[in-house]
């Protein structure tokens, strides 16, 4: 692909002027559950307590700011699953803006009505974020109204990037940077800051496994779009490059790591009991990163915290999912004798176990259940990955047959 100019330096700190009393400088944290597994300092930058949730704000404030009168006075348009969008909304409040936002039919709740309440003209279109992308480009076409990209343009990835300068001031000795990715824009920008001002800090970025569209475009050498997509992390679920994030990748990022969803899930349980943080899937990818391979990292090592904009149902499973990928929530079936006192002595072994039984339920029927048998669903809390096994271990050596789900 041909050559395309990158975001300097100077575009990011022009950026930082525009967004002074726009955005806030979020705080950054230091976590010593991290630091224990990586040996040596590691801190949160908390982008998730940024104005809407997310550092979305910063390039759509930027993006809009930087239109004509005239370009704005006729509105703009945009296409979320919810933080962009909220972004968005925001900015063109700010500057007086109409603003009118797609977003696929299954956004979460709690992300549409904040669209809404600051202020845009909320429009569903089909069931991806893609479908959504079509259907505000139409509308632009139709209208007038300003596209405004998600990642994809320089004065998105220079409002991202005062993010990066943010980090240097905050720790001025950072060795390495992980920055949750999806289309690019966040990292593109914190590269293109912190690779300035310090060539020598490694900036990695972090895709989830079921969306990585990254790893095989910069095989290719040119974007590439994905065939399928399949993540908890919607958020960062971008199934092409754009060409500029594509070109700031290749050229700044020294490497791009991916994550499963159960890396995802253990890492939002750790962000919520030890650090204090409610983040949301994609905001919690390059915490996973470093949680699941934490000697790869050089400290001191900055994780970005991209987004905190969850619903309070799909938090609630999961912390659940959680639970059972961290080893602390046992889901099993168990055959017992049908005859009294086999579910009081099956339940006594778990309790001998130090096992906390959340649920039962019995099932008399099946294909390969005898006459004189019950299967036992349960469901148990553990204190971890090492008491489960020894539960199940306690169980197998009291003779039950365990089936775990």
């Amino acid at each position: 692909m041909s050559e395309i100019p990158l975001v300097g330096l100077e575009q990011v700190e022009a950026a930082r002027v525009l967004l002074d009393g726009v955005s806030r400088r979020t705080p950054m944290e230091g976590s010593r559950a991290l630091a224990e597994r990586v040996g040596g300092p590691v801190y949160l930058k908390c982008k998730n307590l940024q104005r809407t949730g997310s550092f979305k704000i910063r390039g759509a404030y930027v993006r809009i700011a930087r239109l004509s009168p005239e370009q704005r006075a006729g509105g703009v348009v945009a296409a979320s699953a919810g933080n962009h969008a909220q972004g968005v909304a925001l900015a063109a409040q700010l500057l007086g803006c109409v603003s009118t936002v797609f977003m696929p039919e299954g956004a979460p709740i709690p992300k549409v009505e904040a669209t809404k309440a600051y202020g845009a003209e909320v429009r569903f279109a089909g069931a991806t974020v893609d479908d959504a992308l079509e259907a505000a480009r139409a509308f632009s076409a139709e209208t007038g109204a300003v596209f405004i990209h998600p990642f994809d343009h320089e004065d998105v990835i220079a409002g991202q990037g005062t993010a990066g300068l943010e980090i240097l001031d905050q720790c001025p000795d950072v060795r390495t940077v992980v920055v949750c990715t999806g289309g690019g824009g966040l990292v593109a920008g914190i590269a293109a800051a912190v690779k300035a001002k310090r060539p020598d800090v490694e900036v990695v970025a972090v895709q989830a496994t079921g969306a990585a569209a990254f790893p095989p475009s910069l095989e290719a050498g040119a974007p590439l779009k994905l065939p399928t997509m399949s993540t908890m992390a919607d958020g960062i679920a971008v199934g092409r490059p754009g060409d500029l994030t594509f070109a700031h990748v290749r050229d700044l990022v020294d490497r791009v790591v991916t994550v499963e969803d159960d890396a995802l899930s253990r890492a939002l349980l750790l962000s919520l009991e030890r650090a204090k943080i409610v983040i949301e899937p994609a905001g919690a990818a390059a915490l996973a990163a470093v949680m699941e391979d934490p000697t790869t990292f050089t400290p001191p090592v900055v994780v970005v915290l991209s987004g905190g904009n969850i619903d309070p149902l799909l938090l609630s499973k999961l912390i659940r999912h959680g639970l059972v990928a961290a080893g602390r929530f046992l889901s099993m079936s168990v055959r017992i004798p049908d005859r009294p006192g086999e579910l009081a002595r099956l339940l006594a072994c778990l309790a001998a176990a130090g096992a906390n039984v959340l649920d039962v339920a019995h099932q008399r029927t099946g294909k390969e259940l005898h006459l004189d048998e019950v299967q036992v669903e349960l469901q148990v809390e553990t204190r971890g990955g090492e008491h489960t096994e020894a539960v199940v271990a306690e169980l197998l050596e009291a003779s039950y047959a365990v089936h775990r789900a």
